[in-house]
């Protein structure tokens, strides 16, 4: 009797879909394979919302997966796919030829149609494209992890000038690339070259002489057998302490599963929707196919706007004895109005980011 009401009770699809979940997030961490060149595996994101600086609000970071080099490139506030590819390939090909695969988060720019054709044509080199799966961004979290050191430099270079952060910006990617990593405890430029950086000194008032560039340390294959030895030892660690606040899932292909959507959308204060008390998963759905080990591809509507692919942590079992249903928000379906403003009120240009601010 006890157990038929436990069952009866875990079956709400209404306590399913509008409760938390307390439990450790699904999906152990699996730490992305180890390049085996510098500069073959690439990721790569954007810093926005910067002071504008020859109209430029936007750096493009690229980071090699495996030295931990980085390269920062300036975009206006309105940068299109076109102009991403142009500066890519300043900033990667014209250095270090084509990736073999580039990382990134879902953008809109990675989702554009320019972009993917482009990459219909990479494709002939071998290049592939390898997305975050949805509302799950940590894939990428290395080039996170570097968006938020070049903006500490940036504050130490401009904080009492910021709108000149673009004269420091190749001195911060210097001061990146000469540091030493933790990871490897090399610096991503002894990775790339095989020796250390040149030591830049100190003017002294008369002084004529400069140091002389540091000898070679090491052999270069010597380098990057140390390099990957470093790299598998901090992922150990990095899977140890992660995996001590995680659960390994048991889902299976055909399990119906509530899904948890964070639809990040501007919406008009004047028709606010109140997000604070919608539902906290949507579902339940078909898992159709495994994705890797802590991934599924689920069967959503046709008219859905999302990626089909999750990592486990978004997902939730369904205890319900129930069919999948087509149950999403509508921010993230097609053919679903949006609210629509009624008026403009009032406008004005934001001297920073240079865009027009609407009220409305």
């Amino acid at each position: 009797m006890r157990k038929d009401v436990e069952d009866f009770v875990k079956s709400c699809v209404v306590c399913q879909q509008t409760k938390s979940a307390n439990h450790a997030p699904y999906g152990l961490l699996q730490p992305l394979p180890l390049p085996d060149r510098v500069w073959e595996d690439i990721s790569m994101d954007f810093i926005v919302g910067l002071p504008s600086f020859q109209t430029n609000t936007v750096v493009l970071v690229i980071v090699d997966r495996l030295s931990k080099a980085a390269h920062f490139g300036m975009l206006p506030t309105h940068f299109t796919a076109a102009k991403v590819a142009e500066l890519f390939a300043i900033m990667v090909c014209k250095l270090h030829g084509m990736p073999r695969s580039i990382v990134s988060n879902r953008d809109p720019i990675f989702l554009s149609h320019f972009w993917q054709e482009l990459f219909e044509l990479f494709r002939l080199s071998g290049t592939k494209l390898r997305m975050s799966t949805a509302y799950h961004p940590q894939s990428d979290g290395q080039t996170e992890i570097v968006n938020k050191i070049l903006q500490q430099y940036l504050r130490c270079f401009v904080h009492n000038k910021p709108k000149q952060w673009g004269l420091y910006l190749h001195w911060a990617e210097w001061n990146y690339n000469t540091a030493v990593h933790t990871a490897t405890g090399l610096t991503p430029f002894q990775v790339v070259y095989g020796r250390a950086p040149p030591a830049l000194p100190s003017y002294i008032p008369g002084s004529t002489q400069l140091q002389a560039v540091e000898a070679t340390l090491m052999d270069r294959e010597t380098v990057l057998l140390e390099l990957k030895q470093k790299l598998l030892k901090a992922q150990a660690v990095m899977k140890a302490i992660a995996d001590q606040r995680r659960i390994p899932h048991k889902f299976a292909i055909g399990d119906l599963v509530f899904v948890k959507l964070r639809p990040y959308r501007q919406i008009s204060v004047a028709g606010k929707r109140i997000h604070k008390l919608s539902k906290r998963f949507y579902g339940p759905f078909k898992l159709i196919k495994a994705i890797g080990e802590v991934a599924f591809q689920l069967e959503l509507p046709i008219t859905s706007r999302i990626h089909p692919v999750f990592h486990v942590s978004q997902l939730k079992p369904c205890f319900s004895n129930t069919d999948a249903v087509l149950d999403l928000p509508a921010e993230v379906v097609d053919n679903q109005p949006l609210i629509q403003p009624l008026a403009v009120m009032d406008w004005k240009r934001n001297d920073d980011t240079n865009e027009w601010q609407v009220l409305i």
